[in-house]
């Protein structure tokens, strides 16, 4: 690792000044999870560190059923699984979190610096894009908003300008009789990255036997995270039924362009999407009826 500049700001417009002044040359230290093990391996050397957890606006998390959920992108994973509003409002954000990491990674571990990573396999991303999460940008020229669904542009790349970082995230207010799930297949128990990652939201009309409407997105199947929208705008009006869900689930198997590396092959990957869609579904389709699906938290706790 090659000497660096270390800085922490407190306030926002300091921390954009600072990363403008270096422009590529300087990167955001929120959890530091990904950052310190890529600077360590040397495939990143920035010139500059710019630490964001002492600025107060970035830790927080606040939830109004007018407004939604907004989360700091220096908030913890370990701080959004134990919040009471986000394990009921969004399950599936509640998933993810639970699982980037050992308890210790999450303890340092931010769904800002896993989304800001933009590895394809990030647990979160699939999470946020189906609950509908805008990101909040500010740089030297201001702040703008971009969907997460449209943040990544390739492995590790994403639409942050040089001067930018990422305030936060913004889901909008759970609906009524919703749901959220999201599932990965990794070859050991914990601590693994995802061989493929399927998130899903719904929403159901007619006491709970209708879909009126759903999000689906897939992760580890293609060079960005992918919201599988013509397989979820398939469900909306459709019957709550087994029929009715594999065929959405060949619709999302139709968009992935998954590779063959050390972790699977394509056409296991291809089949995973199929199978976690099916499931991930199917314990949205629960939640939202208020049925009992436990998360990675629920489980370890026994």
């Amino acid at each position: 690792m090659k000497n660096f500049e270390y800085l922490a700001p407190r306030t926002l417009r300091e921390a954009v000044r600072l990363l403008a002044e270096k422009g590529e040359q300087a990167r955001v230290l929120a959890g530091g999870t990904d950052l310190i093990v890529q600077m360590r391996n040397r495939r990143r050397q920035p010139e500059r560190v710019v630490d964001i957890k002492n600025i107060p606006d970035l830790t927080k998390i606040s939830y109004s059923a007018r407004k939604g959920l907004r989360i700091g992108a220096a908030v913890p994973c370990q701080q959004i699984y134990r919040d009471a509003e986000v394990i009921a409002r969004y399950p599936g954000l509640v998933d993810a979190a639970a699982i980037i990491g050992g308890i210790q990674i999450q303890g340092r571990a931010t769904l800002g610096g896993n989304l800001c990573n933009s590895s394809p396999s990030g647990d979160s991303i699939p999470a946020l894009i189906v609950h509908g999460a805008v990101a909040e940008i500010l740089g030297p020229e201001g702040p703008r908003e971009v969907p997460v669904a449209e943040f990544c542009t390739g492995p590790g790349r994403n639409v942050l300008r040089p001067g930018e970082l990422l305030v936060a995230l913004r889901l909008p207010a759970a609906a009524k009789n919703s749901g959220g799930h999201y599932l990965r297949f990794i070859p050991r128990n914990e601590m693994d990255i995802a061989v493929v990652g399927v998130g899903a939201s719904v929403e159901l009309a007619n006491r709970g036997k209708e879909f009126k409407s759903a999000r689906i997105a897939l992760g580890a199947v293609a060079p960005t995270p992918l919201f599988a929208s013509q397989a979820s705008e398939l469900l909306a009006g459709k019957p709550v039924s087994d029929e009715v869900i594999a065929e959405a689930a060949e619709a999302a198997k139709a968009i992935a362009r998954p590779i063959t590396d050390m972790r699977g092959t394509a056409e296991f990957r291809l089949h995973l999407v199929g199978v976690l869609t099916r499931r991930a579904l199917q314990g949205a389709v629960k939640r939202a009826r208020g049925e009992f699906v436990a998360n990675a938290v629920q489980e370890a706790a026994g």
